[in-house]
This record gives structure tokens, C-alpha cells and sequence, in this order.
């Protein structure tokens, strides 16, 4: 930054010239309850700053103090702020970035404390033209040296946070490997980044493993496309580790071509639920043009059950349609699941007659299938069935009747009931031309098996 501040006025009397150091003596002389004032706006104004400890407010403080000292020396010297004058800002943004207030906040709150300085400024100008003039005076070199210390103050916390991500990255991708491979962090940083994601050698609080991979990825030529798969790939992972479910922050690591979560439950809550919420992801990031195959493990005990997990959710993977989504065991029963692994041999095993019901029934809207589901869920009892549907118990019984006339097969009988739901989940299990309706099929007939089992819990 170069010239000097102009002591020049727009009247160019003597009065203003005594009025602007007149103004200047005050705030020097009361500028520690004037920085009394500027930290209090912040914390009234600033959440994140005034949910801090009271260190935290008095180094706060202190910042605004020297602040006010530093612009208050350039004014009154009527020279231009230097990086010197202000070399105090560097540690104070690290300090900030450190304490995880985000860099929003951060200026948010210098600007606070620079306007309190104006107003008080303005506030002992006083009613006279002098004093209005010499205020006036000031205002340019108020608002060089606001710019020019916020953007110091944004380069220091950027340098802060950009070491503490790499740091971050490598800290959690140690982790991972250490963890997928069986092993157990001891000490050190990699055993303080476990501790931070509920992964500690000791804990056994349940805990999914997620594992996520972009949909039609760019060809390996196209220098292009590796890089905007890279920044997708680290926009998904960034995105899944913030679904924390028991308050400590979610292990996420882009690994090669994949990425790994490690979500951890919390006390009382529910696979599902997580499960739910990494649907809820996948779906905003499809928003964002980031379309993503996910699977999902079972919930596993404790770190120790990491590799397993790992596997079930790379196998999972294959239940994805083309198109991207979510598949994840703990939607899914042990049926469910074996008829999504089942071959061929399988779908043959299964009466043509039932077959042909099924087929035609799916054209016509699939009321017979709904039947059957019902029923079982109602554990054969009719007029519950009937209820769920929201039909009269008739229409069921007739529905049933036709069911035994094209199939041969009585919904009262177990084997036979059992058959059909069989047949029904091998072609739940089939691809089709919209490939979502293969794996949604089976996750809503989870859900609704978990609504039923909540129906029935005592309240």
C-alpha cells in the first residue's frame, strides 16, 4: 500500500485539524473500555464465540485492545498500516482456526469490533461542523486499515487451516489402513484420531462401515475428468463425515477410487436411522450432480470388527443399480438378502404358475403381492391384513381365493405362504428396465417390517 493519509480537509481550518486529534486523544485515553465494548458486541452477536470458555473471551479481548492501539498509532502518525503494525494477527487467526470457529465467525467478529470503534469515533465527534469534517477526515483511512487487516487475518487463518487439513488427511488415512488391516492404534496422533471418532482400541459402542464410489466416473485419459472425479470424490467424503451419529466426528478417507466411512453409532440409536441419513446424503449430493454407489455393513461391535465390516460393505455394492443409490444391510432380513444373491437356479426352482401370477400381477399394479406381504406381516390374521391394506376383509378373502386358484398354493399354509414370499423376493431381486425399483422393492419391505415390530413394542 502506498501514499500517506492526507491531513488535508475539506475546509482546511485549523479546527478540524485539532477536532480529528482531539477525537483520536479520547479513544486512545478510554481504549480498554472501549474494547470492553467491542468484545461484548462479539459475544452478543457471534454464537460460536460466545459458547466459548472464558480464556477464549479474554484472548478475544485482548486482540481488540491491540486492534484499536495499532489503528489508532496509524491515524494519529497519519501513515499507511503495514504488516508490522499488525504482526499480531497471524497467531491470533491460528488461534481462532485452532479452536474450530469458523472463518465466517472469525471476520464476522473483527468487523463487529471495528464498527464499535467507529460508532464511538462518530459518537465523540460531537454536533459541531468541525468535529462532523473531522470525523469525516478519518473515514478512508479507517476503512484502509479494516481491509487491510481483515485480509491478513484471512490469508493467516486460511495457511492454519489448509496444514491442519493435510495433517487431518493424513492422521485419518493411517487410521483407516491401520484399522482395515486388523490392527490397533497405541499411541501417538493416530491413537488421539481415534479417540476423536468413537474408534478407540477399547470401545464397543456399534458402528457401520460405509463404503461409497463414484457412478460413470471419467475416462482415465481425460485429464479433466480425474480431476473433477478427485473433487467429487472429496465433496462425497467430506459430506458423509458429518453424519456423526453419537457426537464424535465420522472416520471418512477417499481411498484410491472409493470412499470409506465409519460411522459410530450413538447410545440408543438405530442403525436404520443412520442408514437413513446416509440415504439423505447420497441424495444431496446427487442434487449436486455427484451420483454415488453405496454400501453399507451390518453393525459390527467395536474397531476389532472393522475389516468385516469393510467386506460386507464392498459386497454390498453389487445390489446398486446402475444409476447409483444406497444399499445397506441393516435394511435388509437374511431372506431379503439371500434372494438378492440367488442365481438363476433359484428363479427356476419356482412354479410357473406363480411366476406368471407374479409377472402379471406387477403390470397390474401389484395388488395380490401386496396381499401376500400383509398377510405375513399380520401373522395370517385377515382382518389385521385387511386394516393395513385399508380394505374390507371380503376383498382380501376374494384376493386369497384367487391367489389359490392360479397358483395352487393357500396362504394358510406355511409352506405355501412361504413359497410365495420367496418367489416374490427372487423377483424383487431382478433387475428391471428402472433399475431402482430391484433394491427399493426389498428396502421398503424392510421398513415396513420394522414399523410392524414398532407397532407391537410396549409404549
Amino acid at each position: 500500500m502506498s501514499g500517506r493519509f492526507s491531513t488535508e480537509t475539506l475546509t482546511g481550518t485549523e479546527a478540524v485539524r485539532a477536532q480529528r486529534a482531539r477525537i483520536l486523544a479520547e479513544l486512545l485515553d478510554n481504549v480498554h473500555d472501549l474494547a470492553d465494548a467491542g468484545a461484548a458486541a462479539i459475544r452478543a452477536e457471534v454464537p460460536t464465540y460466545a459458547a466459548q470458555s472464558g480464556d477464549f473471551h479474554a484472548d478475544v479481548r485482548d486482540q481488540v485492545v491491540r486492534h484499536y492501539r495499532a489503528k489508532l498509532a496509524v491515524l494519529l502518525e497519519e501513515r499507511p498500516v503495514t504488516a508490522a503494525d499488525i504482526a499480531f494477527v497471524r497467531r491470533a487467526a491460528m488461534r481462532r482456526a485452532r479452536a474450530g470457529v469458523p472463518l465466517a465467525d472469525y471476520i464476522n467478529a473483527y468487523r463487529i469490533g471495528q464498527r464499535l470503534f467507529w460508532e464511538s469515533l462518530v459518537e465523540r465527534a460531537g454536533p459541531t461542523p468541525a468535529g462532523r469534517e473531522a470525523a469525516l477526515s478519518l473515514a478512508v483511512a479507517q476503512m484502509r486499515y479494516c481491509d487491510f487487516a481483515s485480509t491478513q487475518a484471512a490469508y493467516a487463518y486460511m495457511e492454519f487451516q489448509q496444514y491442519a487439513a493435510a495433517e487431518s488427511v493424513r492422521e485419518s488415512r493411517g487410521l483407516l489402513e491401520t484399522l482395515l488391516a486388523g490392527g490397533t492404534p497405541t499411541r501417538g496422533r493416530e491413537l488421539a484420531a481415534a479417540q476423536a471418532h468413537g474408534l478407540a482400541p477399547d470401545a464397543r459402542t456399534p458402528l457401520l462401515v460405509a463404503v461409497a464410489m463414484l457412478v460413470e466416473a471419467a475416462p482415465v485419459t481425460e485429464a479433466a475428468g480425474l480431476n473433477r472425479d478427485a473433487e467429487a470424490r472429496h465433496a462425497a467424503c467430506a459430506a458423509l463425515a458429518r453424519t456423526v451419529g453419537n457426537g464424535a466426528r465420522t472416520l471418512s478417507v477417499v481411498r484410491q477410487s472409493e470412499i470409506v466411512a465409519v460411522p459410530v453409532l450413538g447410545p440408543g440409536a438405530e442403525a436404520g436411522e443412520l442408514c437413513d441419513r446416509l440415504q439423505a446424503v447420497v441424495g444431496s449430493l446427487a442434487g449436486e450432480g455427484i451420483r454415488l454407489a453405496l454400501g453399507v455393513s451390518t453393525p459390527v461391535a467395536g474397531p476389532a470388527q472393522i475389516p468385516q465390516a469393510y467386506q460386507e460393505a464392498r459386497a454390498v455394492l453389487d445390489f446398486v443399480p446402475e444409476e447409483g443409490g444406497v444399499a445397506a444391510l441393516p435394511r435388509l432380513t437374511p431372506f431379503q438378502y439371500l434372494a438378492l444373491r440367488a442365481d438363476d437356479t433359484a428363479r427356476h426352482l419356482v412354479d410357473p404358475r406363480i411366476t406368471a401370477l407374479l409377472e402379471e400381477d406387477r403390470a397390474r399394479g401389484g395388488v395380490l403381492t401386496a396381499t401376500i406381504r400383509a398377510f405375513a406381516a399380520a401373522d395370517l390374521n385377515l382382518r389385521t391384513a385387511a386394516e393395513r391394506l385399508q380394505i374390507h376383509p371380503n376383498t382380501a378373502q376374494y384376493r386369497m381365493r384367487r391367489i389359490q386358484q392360479r397358483t395352487g398354493r393357500s396362504l394358510r399354509s406355511i409352506n405355501d405362504l412361504v413359497e410365495l414370499l420367496v418367489a416374490i423376493a427372487l423377483q424383487d431381486a431382478v433387475p428391471t428396465n428402472d433399475g431402482r425399483e430391484r433394491l427399493a422393492a426389498v428396502t421398503d419391505e424392510g421398513r415396513r417390517r420394522a414399523d410392524v415390530r414398532s407397532s407391537h413394542e410396549p409404549r
